[in-house]
């Protein structure tokens, strides 16, 4: 199926002290987890006029630390679609090629006003 690759360098905004989920200064989880989804988001080119998909579930494993002003590659896999389920595979990794996380996603196609409508 389809994969996404791209690039992220990691800034100080980013970091656990910074996003309040710890107190180190290296990549936050949460900001990984976001980049995960973005990266996710981008495999996906068949959707209708007026839809979108939104995150249903995501289990993250942070496996090594990164600090800011290092450089992260994100690759997600679209490995099952069926309806308007996405499933992915993703692996971030750093420079060196250590995997610095992996996930599994899914996501859900929406009627975008239906869904806004409903909140």
């Amino acid at each position: 199926m389809k994969t996404y690759t791209q690039q992220h360098l990691i800034t100080v905004s980013e970091t656990a002290a910074a996003m309040g989920s710890g107190s180190l200064e290296v990549f936050a989880t949460p900001a990984m987890i976001a980049l995960m989804e973005n990266t996710a988001i981008q495999t996906i080119d068949d959707l209708e006029t007026g839809f979108t998909t939104v995150g249903i579930e995501i289990n993250v494993q942070h496996l090594r630390a990164s600090k800011p002003g290092e450089t992260v590659t994100c690759t997600a896999e679209l490995v099952k679609h069926e309806g308007k389920l996405y499933e992915f595979q993703i692996v971030v990794e750093n420079t060196k090629g250590d995997k610095t996380g992996t996930a599994t996603h899914k996501r859900v196609a929406v009627r975008i006003e239906k869904f806004m409508n409903s909140l």
